[in-house]
């Protein structure tokens, strides 16, 4: 049971990540107000963007799923103190959303240990099979 609702808060965040990043890159409201308040200019959207797009992608993959989490609760941490002392916006979603990629990350810590070992061991990050030389 654990596993299903792992993999549907998942999705569901997958969802608002990739969504939100459209906002990023149209500049629709309320995001473009938002990074002007901020004053770190149209760059530093368009980098959030990013980093929403390709956590949002990689929620979906088993193997990046932890790490993905930790840099999106990482990402709605600062979302949450700008919200509340920068732009003085609502903190409900991203704080919202900073719950559930800790939920994610943590209960993804498995699969997020065997990826560093991985990394640890090989210096880089590869599946086993390509490693023994099968295609």
């Amino acid at each position: 049971m654990k596993k299903i609702g792992l993999w549907v808060l998942q999705v569901i965040a997958a969802l608002t990540f990739l969504l939100a990043a459209v906002g990023k890159f149209t500049g629709a409201e309320p995001s473009a107000s938002t990074f002007e308040a901020i004053g770190w200019g149209v760059w530093f959207r368009h980098l959030v963007g990013v980093v929403e797009v390709a956590g949002g992608a990689a929620l979906l993959v088993p193997a990046l799923a932890g790490v993905a989490a930790m840099v999106l609760a990482g990402l709605m941490a600062g979302a949450v103190v700008t919200e509340a002392f920068v732009s003085g916006g609502p903190v409900a979603v991203p704080l919202v959303l900073l719950v559930v990629s800790g939920l994610i990350a943590w209960g993804r810590s498995d699969r997020t240990a065997v990826l560093w070992e991985r990394v640890a061991r090989d210096g880089r990050v590869c599946d086993e099979s390509r490693r023994e030389g099968h295609s």
